[in-house]
C-alpha cells in the first residue's frame, strides 16, 4: 500500500492529491519596488503545480512598506496584485493550490533611511548591535495588527487560497512571542499570554477578514537565528497552540518547523538526528491539519504521515532542486541535488538555481 504521504487529503475546502507541500523559501526575486519579476517567478511556480493537486506555499511577502527590511515581494501596490494574479492563474490552471506567506520583518531588517527599526522592545537582534529596534507603542501595535488584515484581503483579491502567517525565525511575530526579544511590561510582554498576545490577535485579524479555512500560520519553536532561542520553549507554544485550536476550529492549518542539531558540522543538519522536539505540540494540535517541515527526508516523511494522519509536510530545498517533488518522492525517483550559492541571488532576474531544474524523465 503507497505511503499516507501520496494519498489526498481535505484542507478545508482545498482537496489536495497528495501531502507533499511547497515550503516557503526566499529568494528576493522582486525589483525594488517588491513586484515579483515575471515571467520568471510565474515560471517557478507554474513548475512546481505541474504536479496536480500540489499545495504551494510562497516566499515570505512584505504586509506593507513600513514592515519590510529586504528585498522581497510584496502584496499592497497594484502591480503587485497584478503579477501575484498571473501566478495564482497559472497554479491553479494545473489543478494546485497556492498560499501566500504574509509576514513583517521587524528587528531583523536592513536599516535604511526610509524604514525604522521596529520591534515589540529596545532588544537588538545583536547584543554588538550598533542600532536598536523602537519599541511599538499600543497604537502603533494595533496598526500593524490591521496591516496583516489588509495583506490577507489584498491576497485573496490576487487570487490566493489562503495566506500563511510568517511567525517563525525571528521576524515580528516571533520576536513578540519569545522572551528573549520581548522585555515589555505592558498587556503585550511578560507573562506567556501576555506574549502571545499579538500573535494571536494577528491571526484573529486575518481570520476575519478572509475565513479561518484560509488562514495558517507557521512557528519555529527551536530556530536560534535572528538571535532568537528561549531556553525552554515549550510552555509558549504549548499555550499558543492550545489557545489557537481552541480559539479558531477551521484554521486551515498550523505550520511547525522541526528542530535540527546545529552543532557538529560531521552529521547531517536533519530532523532524524535532532534532539528537541515538537511532539507535545503535536499532541496538542489533535487531529486538525498540521504541516511539518524541516530537515525530512522521503523515508522520515512517509513514516511521519503514516503514523499521523493529519500530517502534511513541506519540504524546501528539495523542492527548489525538483519541481516534480511529489512525483519524484512517490516513484523513488534520484533527487537532482541543490546548490546552495544560487539560493539567494538577491534581485536578480535570472532563472540560474531558479527555474533551470530538470524534470524528471519518466517512461
Amino acid at each position: 500500500m503507497s505511503s499516507q504521504l501520496f494519498q489526498p487529503y481535505n484542507l478545508g475546502p482545498f482537496a489536495v492529491k497528495h501531502r507533499v507541500v511547497h515550503a516557503p523559501t526566499t529568494r528576493f526575486k522582486a525589483d525594488a519596488t517588491h513586484v515579483p519579476f515575471l515571467p520568471l517567478v510565474n515560471e517557478y511556480y507554474s513548475q512546481r503545480a505541474r504536479v496536480p493537486g500540489t499545495l504551494l506555499i510562497t516566499e515570505s511577502t512584505i504586509i506593507a512598506p513600513k514592515a519590510a527590511g529586504y528585498p522581497m515581494p510584496g502584496i499592497w501596490s497594484q502591480a503587485q496584485f497584478e503579477a501575484w494574479r498571473e501566478i495564482t492563474d497559472s497554479v491553479h490552471a494545473q489543478g494546485s493550490f497556492i498560499f501566500l506567506q504574509i509576514l513583517a520583518v521587524g528587528r531583523v531588517a536592513t536599516k535604511t533611511d526610509d524604514l525604522e527599526l521596529v520591534g515589540p522592545s529596545s532588544i537588538p537582534m545583536a547584543p554588538d548591535a550598533v542600532d536598536k529596534p523602537h519599541p511599538l507603542s499600543v497604537p502603533e501595535i494595533e496598526e500593524y495588527i490591521g496591516l496583516y488584515a489588509q495583506a490577507a484581503k489584498n491576497a485573496i483579491e490576487a487570487g490566493f487560497d489562503g495566506v500563511e502567517i510568517h511567525g517563525n525565525n525571528g521576524c515580528l511575530v516571533d520576536q513578540f512571542l519569545q522572551d528573549v526579544s520581548n522585555d515589555r511590561t505592558d498587556d503585550y510582554g511578560g507573562t506567556v499570554e501576555n506574549r502571545a498576545r499579538f500573535p494571536l490577535a494577528v491571526v484573529k485579524a486575518v481570520a476575519d477578514a478572509i475565513g479561518q479555512e484560509r488562514t495558517a500560520i507557521r512557528f519555529s519553536p527551536w530556530n536560534t537565528s535572528g538571535g532568537m532561542g528561549m531556553s525552554d520553549p515549550i510552555p509558549t507554544y504549548s499555550h499558543i497552540v492550545s489557545e489557537l485550536k481552541r480559539l479558531h476550529p477551521k484554521l486551515a492549518y498550523l505550520h511547525l518547523i522541526e528542530p535540527r542539531i546545529h552543532s557538529d558540522s560531521n552529521v547531517e543538519a536533519t530532523a532524524e538526528n535532532a534532539t528537541q522536539s515538537n511532539t507535545l505540540l503535536f499532541e496538542l494540535w489533535g487531529d486538525r491539519p498540521l504541516i511539518v517541515a524541516g530537515g525530512l527526508t522521503r523515508e522520515s516523511a512517509m513514516k511521519l504521515a503514516d503514523e499521523r494522519k493529519n500530517v502534511l509536510v513541506a519540504f524546501g530545498r528539495h523542492f527548489i532542486a525538483n519541481p516534480d517533488l511529489p512525483l519524484r518522492l512517490e516513484k523513488n525517483l534520484p533527487l537532482n541535488p541543490y546548490d546552495r550559492s544560487t539560493f539567494y541571488l538577491v534581485m536578480q532576474n535570472d532563472s540560474k538555481g531558479y527555474t533551470d531544474y530538470p524534470f524528471a524523465e519518466v517512461a
